[in-house]
């Protein structure tokens, strides 16, 4: 399955490249629409009532049009109601004409229990909150608590950031088409969706090449190329080396979960890197798991000198302060090349350390060969950091994502059930497997764990990010209630081994 995600923009692209190949024209396309919707409606809903379809006067209701047409011919008793006339001559008039049920205004809209909604008024492409007859609809609907299909979106829900614009209805089932908008997978608009089914009408995947997306959905087919794989001679040291920073004595606990995630990603070699005042405690609760004292940037230089740790995680438990920002910029400070530092994964006290000092950040990570740079931000930290952008809400969280990844000159997790993933170079990705269990304390410093384990054994930064994401997720919709972060390390593993052996796609 593909994982590109659309935009409204690149979606009207994408009919207009189809249309100028030859292979089906603009009504071809709206029946084959039409076609799959009904299809689904008579396989899902056989004993439904009656059926009112709810037509909007642009092509999304030339959609209705035809899926009204199509129960009527199989026998299903079905009620048009209309909002608006579409544009003479165009595709949706076209589709109007072949309907020759009545049709009556939307704004006379009445229905009746047991009978089932088709939403074919303004799917994705609407831009201002819904207003008269089309509100009053969603209000009726919503209130009978009817089951609703919605064509390509629930109306009211915006395709490109997932907003409810004023009201939009509740969906039981959304049928789209070619590939899903980012809507489907953005919150609030993820919940007003019910299920999705992508239906295939033509628009082949040729076509959506020529557009060369940069929006996914974060599945392993986005990354799984990229999964690392010990060879038959590895040691350990082949397969990577993570380094945590930890913090102070009553706050050790969030480095070494970080620490064992990164163990339990495949990373070779683990070590803590404590302040002295912490060894101890963090000996006493460490095994396959290395310490080092460290407490000053020169232990720092040695550390990389000697052991050349590959990764680092810094700000779990660490505390906000100058020693987090110095740490930071020492490791940033080194190169790539030559087996050097790849990566930094900053998080928490990291990320916030910076909140009065972003520049140097942004300046550090921007070098040519500097190690590359994850920020792991939930939305209070993303706010302190890039409050401007945070604040815009002209922004979707896709494009807030964007922007902070380009200026900041690092690869972004805004974290949250729709978790974006954002590269400087433009590409993002949505995730979309998110579980209600992961809110626990610890849950985000196991996730920087398993970022930085999976950088460590060579996968590309973008790729290894969500990966992280999406293994992390996946692990804690499988554990389920109950969940705690200290599980989640280990429940990591069986969804590595079915990656590894390609039975997770």
């Amino acid at each position: 399955m593909r994982n590109e995600l659309l935009s409204t923009a690149e979606m009207a692209e994408a009919d207009r490249l189809t249309i100028a190949a030859g292979s089906l024209d603009g009504y071809g396309l709206m029946q084959r629409a039409g076609e799959a919707v009904a299809a689904l409606v008579l396989a899902r809903h056989p004993g439904a009532k009656r059926v009112h379809i709810l037509c909007g006067p642009g092509n999304n209701g030339g959609d209705g049009y035809v899926v009204a047409r199509l129960l009527a011919e199989a026998g299903v008793d079905v009620a048009l109601w209309a909002s608006g006339e579409p544009r003479a001559g165009g595709d949706a008039a076209l589709a109007a004409a072949a309907c020759t049920l009545e049709r009556r205004p939307l704004s006379t809209l009445t229905a009746e229990a047991g009978s089932l909604v088709v939403d074919a008024i303004y799917g994705a492409g609407l831009s201002k909150p819904l207003t008269g007859d089309a509100k009053a609809a969603v209000d009726i609907v919503t209130g009978m608590n009817l089951p609703v299909v919605a064509i390509d979106l629930p109306s009211g829900i915006s395709g490109d950031s997932g907003e409810v614009l004023g009201s939009a209805f509740r969906a039981a089932l959304t049928v789209t088409f070619a590939r899903k908008k980012p809507g489907h997978l953005l919150l609030p608009g993820r919940e007003r969706c019910g299920e999705i089914v992508l239906a295939d009408i033509g628009i082949r995947d040729e076509i959506i090449d020529q557009i060369a997306p940069r929006t996914f959905e974060n599945r392993p087919g986005l990354w799984i190329a990229n999964l690392p794989a010990p060879a038959v001679d590895a040691h350990k040291y082949k397969r990577g080396h993570t380094s945590v920073f930890s913090g102070g004595p009553s706050a050790t606990g969030a480095a070494r979960l970080s620490a064992l995630a990164a163990a339990r990603s495949g990373a070779g070699a683990v070590t803590v890197l404590s302040p002295a005042n912490a060894m101890q405690v963090n000996a006493a609760h460490l095994t396959s798991i290395m310490l080092r004292k460290v407490d000053a940037i020169e232990d720092v230089d040695d550390l990389i000198g000697d052991r050349r740790p590959s990764t680092f995680v810094l700000g779990p438990g660490f505390g906000i302060g100058d020693k987090a920002r110095d740490f930071t910029l020492a490791v940033l400070a080194k190169d790539r090349q030559d087996g050097g530092v790849e990566g930094l994964v900053l998080d928490a006290d990291g990320i916030t350390s910076f909140r009065n000092a972003a520049s140097t950040l942004y300046e550090a990570a921007g070098r040519p060969d500097a190690p590359a740079l994850i920020m792991t931000p939930h939305e209070g930290e993303f706010g302190r950091l890039f409050a401007d952008i945070a604040g815009n809400k002209a922004l979707s969280k896709l494009a807030k994502a964007r922007e902070a990844a380009q200026r900041a000159n690092a690869v972004i997790v805004y974290k949250g059930a729709d978790s974006v993933i954002a590269s400087p170079d433009g590409r993002a990705a949505i995730n979309s497997n998110g579980a209600p269990w992961l809110a626990t304390a610890g849950s985000g410093d196991v996730l920087a764990g398993i970022i930085a384990g999976l950088l460590a054994q060579g996968m590309p930064a973008f790729e290894a990010t969500c990966a992280g994401v999406w293994i992390h997720a996946e692990a804690g919709s499988r554990f389920g209630p109950g969940l705690i972060a200290e599980d989640l390390p280990l429940a990591i593993v069986p969804v590595l081994r079915q990656l590894v052996e390609n039975t997770v796609r």
